[in-house]
């Protein structure tokens, strides 16, 4: 491979000159993130704590490609638990300052901090007296002067070849804040289930769904006591086709569980319908709890290579999940 087919405008092999391309623009930016990760110090755990304090919201904002990672920004910390919005620095000052209330808290991007259209959320801030976080390279800067906390991103080698195109930076930018949120979301102890909470569609939302969304409960649930024939377990399990029966004591705490699978093999023994359901069950049936996730429970199937789980609480059941009940519910 010719050094010119590693280099902008080589004539190359075009397969091997993209691959050397894409790979050169990776590594500037990994180079990047070290630089920006070797960066952190106290204004990053200020800057967290100030968010944190807000009684209002996350005012983020930004221009240009600062802007569309201002954007997704606003969307991460409004989906972990911190009430964010973008406000377009070129229309606050046609009103949209408005949207800017005493109890919030701004985050403003730039990385020359010279941006001219940030300078009327900058006066507002100001005059109100609403923190100002900026996320700049420049701490001299007019944006990194005036901020109550500066994040200061290192300086770094742009990956496009004419040094102009945000690429690095804009890269920098965008860990900063999932930075940013991830430390705000476990500062506040934000967990799986508050998430499912802001994520109710999709593949995702179905992944965030809990257990007791999902099982069967009521009169659906196959049950039957130790001492019920294997005729009649047979017939429960065949009328509630759940592929298992759960065995409860008088108390209606669960003791055990038969599952088809149990049932092949005890079916070449002597005289299967001449036992009870207490002598075939397994007494130590995994079990879950309602509240649950379900892509746990899904997990937990999957490692133990089952396709059924009751789900008690207290020791009694309360409901039971299978396999085919996920893929329905797109969790699987």
């Amino acid at each position: 491979m010719s050094d010119a087919s590693t280099k902008p405008g080589g004539t190359g092999n075009p397969a091997t000159a993209h691959l050397a391309s894409a790979r050169r623009t990776l590594s500037l930016e990994i180079e990047g993130l070290k630089a920006l990760v070797e960066s952190l110090d106290g204004p990053f755990s200020a800057a967290v704590e100030a968010l944190g304090a807000a009684t209002g919201r996350v005012i983020v904002t930004g221009m240009g490609k600062s802007g569309h990672i201002a954007r997704k920004m606003a969307a991460t910390l409004a989906s972990t638990g911190t009430p964010a919005q973008y406000v377009h620095p070129g229309e606050a000052s046609h009103g949209d300052l408005g949207m800017i209330t005493t109890g919030d808290v701004i985050l403003a991007l730039s990385w020359s901090g010279e941006t001219a259209e940030l300078s009327s959320i900058i006066s507002h801030a100001k005059r109100f007296a609403i923190p100002l976080i900026a996320m700049t390279s420049v701490e001299t800067s007019a944006l990194g002067s005036a901020a109550d906390i500066a994040l200061i991103l290192p300086r770094a080698e742009e990956a496009c070849p004419n040094k102009l195109a945000p690429t690095t930076s804009t890269t920098m930018q965008l860990a900063l804040g999932d930075a940013l949120a991830i430390a705000l979301l476990e500062k506040k102890g934000f967990s799986a289930k508050d998430f499912s909470v802001f994520h109710p569609g999709g593949k995702l939302g179905a992944m965030l769904k809990l257990v007791r969304e999902v099982m069967h409960t009521g009169d659906e649930l196959p049950l039957t006591g130790p001492e019920s024939s294997m005729s009649e377990t047979l017939l429960i399990m065949s009328q509630k086709s759940l592929g298992s029966v759960g065995i409860v004591d008088e108390a209606g705490k669960l003791i055990g569980m038969i599952t088809d699978g149990d049932i092949r093999r005890n079916s070449g023994t002597d005289g299967l319908l001449s036992k009870t359901a207490g002598d075939i069950m397994n007494r130590t049936p995994k079990t879950v709890v309602p509240s649950m996730l379900a892509s746990e429970a899904v997990k937990l199937l999957n490692e133990r290579k089952i396709t059924s789980l009751f789900v008690v609480e207290d020791g009694r059941p309360v409901g039971l999940v299978h396999i085919h009940d996920f893929l329905k519910a797109g969790v699987i």
